[in-house]
C-alpha cells in the first residue's frame, strides 16, 4: 500500500510517501520503498512518478490522501476522493422533523367532538328511561 508516513518534530509535520505492507502500521518505520516526500506547511512535494506508477502496476493500493496528492501533481489522472467525514444532520432539519408532530395533535381535537356527540345521544335515552321510571 502506498501511504503517508509521518516524520518531523512536534507541530511541524512532514510526510514520507512510502510503500508499506497493508498490515504493518505506518509508524513502525519498516517500509518496502520510498517514493516521495510531502511537507504540508511549505506545500513542497517530491514524488518519483515512475516508481509510483510501477508499484501501482504491481497492485499496490493508494490511500485516499496520497491519491489526492498524486492527482493534484498530475502523476495520475482521475477525480479527487473526499477524505473528510460526512457532516452530521443540521439542526434545522431536526426542527423541521419536529414540526409535523403538532399536526396530528390538531387532528385529535377534531376527533374529540365527534366522540362527544355519541355520548350525548347515549345520555338522552338514559334520561328518558329515568323519566319513564319516575312516572
Amino acid at each position: 500500500m502506498i501511504r503517508y508516513q509521518r516524520i518531523g518534530r512536534k507541530n511541524d509535520p512532514a510526510f514520507r510517501i512510502a510503500v508499506l505492507e497493508k498490515t504493518s502500521g505506518p509508524k513502525a518505520g519498516k517500509y518496502v520503498d520510498l517514493v516521495g516526500t510531502y511537507n504540508p506547511k511549505t506545500k513542497a512535494t517530491n514524488i518519483q512518478a515512475d516508481k509510483v506508477k510501477d508499484w501501482m502496476k504491481k497492485g499496490a493500493q493508494v490511500s485516499d490522501s496520497v491519491h489526492n496528492l498524486l492527482v493534484k501533481n498530475g502523476v495520475i489522472e482521475g477525480k479527487k476522493i473526499n477524505v473528510l467525514p460526512k457532516k452530521t444532520a443540521p439542526v434545522k432539519e431536526v426542527v423541521a422533523e419536529a414540526a409535523p408532530t403538532p399536526a396530528p395533535a390538531a387532528e385529535t381535537p377534531a376527533e374529540a367532538p365527534a366522540e362527544a356527540a355519541p355520548e350525548a345521544t347515549e345520555e338522552a335515552p338514559a334520561e328518558e328511561v329515568a323519566a319513564e321510571a319516575a312516572a
